[in-house]
């Protein structure tokens, strides 16, 4: 639970919720110390944030989480947050954003008459238990630690992107328990590293020989229980911890949630019309690219 505002105040921390004091940034950024001038500046980056977000989540065809978490790991150091949580709350703050960001792309795929609304169903059960194991999970991870092995996970992704590695279906599509084993898996591991999903539940699917279109659908659809469950789960592990900024819940962060989700929402269309436009195998190039930067420099 976030601390009240005089103790905020009281305890060295400056206006508006931010760290007069920060220290060092030696686990992000060494040695930069940066004040921000008020919650004005401090919206206006989570803003601008969400631009590029729903932007490049819309080229893409990912979940912003890949997008989010690594900025807003970068942002709350800049700011002061203790080392201790700031990751935790990148990663529940990115999961309570997929919540909106992931009712449009449903709307999208649901019109299209794409989404397989039973393996939803059956997979939303396992999801649900996953992503509550998963941030238990995170609650006992250290956020340095939590912050490698989110490296790891942008470095793979980045890999898979470039080299279009993609499963060749190999079974049958699966049934009731799979489904729901897999959603246990996939839910805790995207509560994890604070994504909806899709880099993990588009292989599986198309693996069990569900077609592509209908893979990517079903994965959209599977994001927002992920978010909910997840961003749920978050709220409630980290609803004791301390030191939180003041406007946080839990491991969420307020500010950062509304700023990105107003944003992403608009332009997450924005990047879906721009990719019709591009080459397709240079962005995701590109964007793998980015990935593997972030996921070295968090290994680092």
């Amino acid at each position: 639970m976030a601390v009240a505002a005089d103790e905020w105040l009281d305890s060295g921390y400056g206006a508006c919720g931010f760290s007069a004091k920060l220290a060092p940034l030696s686990s992000a950024v060494p040695g930069i110390r940066v004040c921000f001038a008020g919650g004005v500046v401090e919206f206006l980056i989570y803003l601008v944030l969400g631009c590029f977000a729903g932007t490049l989540a819309g080229l893409f065809g990912v979940g912003g989480g890949m997008i989010i978490v690594p900025v807003l790991v970068y942002s709350f150091a800049l700011q002061g947050f203790s080392p201790e949580v700031l990751t935790h709350m990148a990663v529940g703050t990115s999961l309570a954003t997929i919540v909106f960001t992931s009712i449009n792309a449903i709307r999208a795929h649901h019109r299209l008459g794409a989404v397989r609304w039973p393996l939803f169903a059956w997979m939303t059960l396992g999801i649900v238990a996953g992503c509550v194991l998963g941030a238990l999970t995170a609650a006992y991870i250290s956020g340095p630690m939590l912050q490698k092995i989110i490296g790891v996970f942008a470095i793979a992704v980045a890999v898979q992107m470039a080299f279009k590695l993609q499963p060749k279906a190999a079974l049958a599509e699966p049934g009731k328990p799979a489904l729901s084993l897999a959603g246990v898996v996939i839910g805790w591991a995207s509560a994890i590293f604070g994504i909806g999903g899709g880099s993990l539940t588009v292989p599986f699917l198309v693996w069990r020989s569900v077609p592509m279109q209908q893979a990517v659908a079903t994965s959209s659809a599977c994001g927002l229980p992920i978010a909910i469950a997840g961003a749920a789960s978050f709220v409630w592990t980290g609803w004791a911890a301390t030191p939180l900024p003041a406007w946080s819940m839990g491991y969420i962060y307020l500010p950062a949630l509304v700023g990105i989700a107003a944003t992403s929402m608009l332009f997450a269309g924005f990047g879906a019309r721009l990719a019709h436009r591009l080459s397709q195998v240079l962005l995701k190039r590109l964007f793998a690219l980015l990935l593997l930067c972030v996921g070295i420099n968090f290994l680092v």
